[in-house]
């Protein structure tokens, strides 16, 4: 999508589901091996009473919905807040939500919200700034 075509109000919405191999994955790729997100049995004795995806994980979900969807390819990050509201449980389908809060014209920056949804219940929002080359 083009800059110019994007207006203030504009939502995109993507649904990802949060598998075992996207958690195992994640934390070869990062290191953390928290068995919060790799033991069952560990997981039981843990308030979440079962294994829970990386935050950061589900927050990356916001990144592949920005370079691969919206705005699409070409998007620079600039900044991103998240507040982590809820776990999210392996298995779990969530729903990345884009919304255009506000666009600079002149320095072609997007001003997002940015919330996940499990089960239409927050499990993180946020708010992000992205800049779109020319």
């Amino acid at each position: 999508m083009e800059f110019d075509e994007i207006e203030k109000g504009y939502s995109f919405n993507a649904t990802f589901l949060v598998s075992d191999e996207m958690i195992r994955d994640f934390a070869r790729i990062t290191g953390d091996n928290n068995p919060l997100h790799l033991d069952d049995e560990f997981a039981k004795t843990t308030q979440f009473k079962r294994r829970i995806a990386h935050g950061m994980l589900v927050v990356s979900l916001i990144s592949k919905v920005l370079g691969r969807d919206f705005p699409g390819a070409g998007t620079v990050y600039v900044s991103q807040f998240v507040k982590f509201r809820k776990p999210v449980y392996v298995g779990d389908t969530v729903e990345v939500q884009i919304t255009v809060k506000d666009k600079n014209k002149e320095k072609r920056r997007l001003f997002l919200i940015t919330n996940v949804l499990d089960n239409d219940q927050e499990v993180i929002t946020g708010e992000a700034e992205i800049y779109l080359p020319e």
